[in-house]
């Protein structure tokens, strides 16, 4: 069973309660496991995949990491987006960040080395109206990609 819940605030109620309760699994301590394994990413919402073998009752956990506009967002200290990512900057992120963000990724996304990873993380500002260190983002994507090119 897959379900997002948010970082340590996983409870007994739906989906959980009602999905687990037939397998005779104690949902007590699945949440307890669920918010003890997602309490870092307090106020994202975090995929947890729940695997029960129904002869022994006995539960697995797989937790997944957040989505990149998400830990964005709680980095620049935003609860949304811009409306008008092109127009709009609502705050920015530092490089050091980007680079925490894609290593915590990690294969997740798409890049064969950290630089391509942290590429992708810095696309994602674009979409959500980020700077990043006060820079535009698509023109530090145009700058990385030429000193890459051209060594």
């Amino acid at each position: 069973m897959s379900v997002l819940v948010e970082g340590g605030k996983a409870s007994a109620g739906p989906p959980l309660g009602p999905a687990l309760g037939p397998l005779g699994v104690n949902v007590g301590q699945v949440v307890a496991k669920i918010n003890e394994e997602t309490r870092q990413f307090a106020g994202m919402r975090v995929p947890v995949v729940v695997r029960v073998d129904p002869a022994t009752r006995a539960f697995t956990l797989v937790v997944g990491r957040p989505p990149v506009a998400a830990l964005l967002l709680k980095e620049a200290g935003k609860e949304k987006g811009s409306g008008k990512p092109k127009g709009e900057v609502i705050g920015d992120v530092s490089l050091e960040a980007v680079r925490r963000i894609a290593e915590a990724k990690g294969e997740d996304l798409f890049g064969r080395t950290i630089e391509e990873r942290m590429n992708q993380v810095i696309g994602t500002c674009v979409s959500l109206g980020l700077s990043v260190g006060g820079e535009d983002p698509r023109t530090l994507l145009r700058t990385r990609v030429k000193a890459r090119e051209n060594p």
